[in-house]
């Protein structure tokens, strides 16, 4: 049952919080896709102020070939494939009021990117676990599942287990590609990179606990990773937001050059680790961030950037998003941009 607020609680998007009472406009370099909820907005915003991770080092960090890898099918596909094929996408499934959809909204949702070989969502609220790997299922598709932040964890985790669980009880954990402990929570300031570390380390013992043998991760931005490389050491792979557009010196056709870059970087900084992107994109509609400017060419083309980029390695990038996300709210600190970087349209 979809209980009264005024905004999806576990797509909270906390990109551009900093401390109170500071208010300034994002920096020429910023790295971050989303802004926070109306009710978080308060908080104010810029994309590059990251907080202070608390004192003392990371408990028990694993080494970075403990873990398991996402299956990656055809390193290099064939020409005459569909050009999504391998890639993944991020998806919410709220309408533009904020509620939730139901299980044949999502499926129709998702008959309309079935080229992707996987999904990724953020969250638990709205059965969202439940409904995303029912529709995906439908397409032999993989879902990236997560929860969003810490609030209710570790007993947030249950959704995943309750998600792949048989009419028999016993779970089929197959249908995910990756579960991921919280989205930019260093970047947002909700928590220090430490507290990150010790989540991972928890959810990947229950998990396992449960039968869950997949990887578990953390996203960050791209900047947040390189400042912290425990977060890579602590996941199985790397897990780096990064979009071209909040760099206003880039342009469309670089934006893969620009993520790949920064996922080679990030690698190198965690000693070699594999990089994901686990979002990019670019809008079609709003204000212009200095050069980067949002328009349907302008999409067109750093899309097909990023797909040319990484298309020796395909399942390392997630596009950012499938459908506009009507349901957030826009302003000058994203641009104005914040409903528009559906790929597929609005709904």
């Amino acid at each position: 049952m979809l209980v009264d607020r005024t905004v999806p609680d576990e797509e909270k998007r906390c990109l551009f919080l900093i401390k109170k009472p500071a208010l300034t406009l994002p920096s020429k370099n910023p790295d971050v896709s989303d802004i926070p909820p109306p009710n978080l907005l308060s908080k104010n915003s810029n994309a590059n102020d990251h907080p202070v991770p608390a004192k003392g080092k990371p408990k028990q960090l694993q080494h970075p070939n403990a873990h398991p890898k996402p299956a990656i099918s055809h390193p290099h596909p064939h020409p005459h494939q569909h050009p999504h094929a391998h890639f993944g996408i991020s998806y919410s499934p709220y309408k533009a009021d904020r509620t939730c959809k139901n299980q044949e909204e999502v499926n129709k949702d998702l008959d309309r990117v079935s080229e992707y070989s996987f999904i990724r969502i953020y969250g638990t609220d709205c059965d969202q676990t439940r409904t995303v790997t029912n529709a995906a299922r439908r397409h032999n598709m993989r879902v990236f599942a997560g929860v969003y932040d810490l609030k209710d964890f570790p007993g947030s985790l249950d959704a995943f287990g309750d998600a792949v669980a048989g009419p028999d009880g016993k779970k089929d954990w197959s249908i995910f590609h990756t579960i991921a402990v919280g989205n930019e929570l260093v970047n947002g300031g909700t928590n220090s990179a430490s507290d990150v570390v010790s989540a991972v380390q928890t959810a990947r013992s229950v998990l396992r606990a449960q039968g869950y043998t997949g990887p578990v991760v953390t996203v960050d931005t791209f900047s947040v990773l390189l400042d912290h490389p425990e977060l890579c050491h602590v996941s199985d792979y790397c897990a780096a937001n990064c979009h071209a557009f909040f760099d206003a010196t880039q342009r469309p056709a670089g934006a893969g050059a620009y993520a790949l870059e920064q996922a080679r970087s990030i690698s190198e900084k965690a000693g070699g680790k594999r990089t994901m992107i686990t979002e990019s994109g670019w809008p079609h509609a709003g204000d212009a961030n200095g050069g980067a400017i949002p328009s349907v060419d302008n999409q067109q083309a750093a899309i097909a950037s990023l797909r040319k980029s990484f298309d020796h390695r395909r399942g390392d990038l997630v596009l950012f998003t499938a459908f506009d996300d009507l349901w957030k709210d826009d302003n000058m600190y994203t641009f104005n941009a914040e409903k528009f970087w559906g790929i597929h349209g609005g709904l």
